[in-house]
């Protein structure tokens, strides 16, 4: 069995006992929300990719396509989930906002419910995983060593995109969603990849970590368990990746977060207002605004920061030091 397909298979194995228990409960979109169905989601849609630049594109593209909507109804329980929670516990939000938040909820996990029927995740004589598990066993895997050679020019072709895609909107971030939240997309598949691979790449620390670099490696980032290469397991060939940059890298990636958190938060409570009291959008973002106590240049300010948190990672070139040179 091929590497290739063995690291797929790891995750749908995992994917396939989680949907064989959700199948029996009474809501299965909550079951699989509640026991972190979503990371196994995430993990395959990034393989997805990966390997749609690696092997059959169009193949892989439909079955990144078909984790995608999984993930992105997930994604959208977590959203108004933790958002639900959140407001529920500050005074300064009305109650509408929270109980709007909260059938928001509701109304996106019986989204998943129907997707995962009609796609037949669930509850079928042909079950989706099997059915994608059929399709990639028949495809023609690249050995080990030419693997990992492919994984590489991925990465190069992503970060040629990534610093494409910064020189089109860095200077000019205008939307949380649009730039800061899709910058960060971007940047995130990057350190997902490692994790995706279990154990492909591994950190290499040939470089000395230059005043430039240091400032990213704060105790957080250089103890997270997230930054954490998996074990080499049983892989003869391994893609060498700079410890330090990847580190910088998660850094900008959490950094992005925090700020793109903070702006969804004012944009959720915005979608809110907007749809319990059927106001124009404008007006609900500075309800919103006055709702969070921030200051009436709260979004202006997060587009800032990001703006100053980009220029600085990008015009230092750290994705171009990544694979070391």
């Amino acid at each position: 069995m091929k590497k290739g397909f063995e690291k797929f298979n790891f995750y749908l194995v995992q994917l396939e006992k989680l949907l064989a228990v959700a199948t029996k409960s009474k809501n299965a979109a909550l079951y699989l929300y509640e026991n972190d169905c979503r990371t196994k989601v995430f993990m395959l849609q990034g393989l997805s990719r990966l390997y749609a630049n690696i092997h059959n594109e169009k193949k892989f593209t439909k079955i990144k396509d078909a984790f995608k909507a999984l993930e992105d109804l997930l994604g959208a329980v977590d959203y108004y989930d933790n958002f639900s929670k959140d407001f529920a516990t500050d005074k300064n939000i009305p109650t509408s906002i929270q109980k709007f938040t909260s059938i928001k909820k509701v109304e996106k996990l019986a989204e998943l419910n129907y997707l995962l029927e009609k796609k037949n995740w669930i509850k079928s004589d042909k079950p989706k995983v099997e059915k994608i598990r059929k399709k990639i066993e028949k495809l023609d895997w690249q050995e080990e060593e030419k693997e990992i050679e492919s994984i590489k020019k991925v990465y190069e072709k992503s970060i040629v995109s990534i610093n494409k895609f910064y020189k089109e909107t860095g200077s000019t971030f205008t939307d949380v969603e649009l730039h800061v939240h899709e910058i960060r997309r971007k940047l995130r598949w990057l350190s997902i990849f490692p994790q995706a691979l279990q154990g492909s790449i591994q950190y290499i620390s040939n470089t000395k970590a230059d005043a430039l670099v240091k400032k990213y490696l704060t105790k957080e980032i250089v103890t997270s368990k997230y930054n954490i290469m998996p074990a080499v397991g049983t892989h003869s060939f391994t893609l060498p990746i700079e410890k330090n940059y990847f580190l910088a890298l998660s850094f900008v990636i959490d950094a992005l977060g925090n700020l793109k958190d903070k702006g969804l938060r004012i944009m959720a409570i915005a979608e809110a207002v907007e749809g319990t009291e059927f106001i124009k959008p404008e007006l609900a973002l500075a309800k919103a605004i006055k709702i969070s106590k921030e200051k009436s240049t709260a979004i202006k300010t997060i587009l800032k920061d990001a703006k100053i948190i980009c220029k600085q990672f990008f015009e230092e070139d750290n994705l171009g030091k990544l694979l070391g040179k």
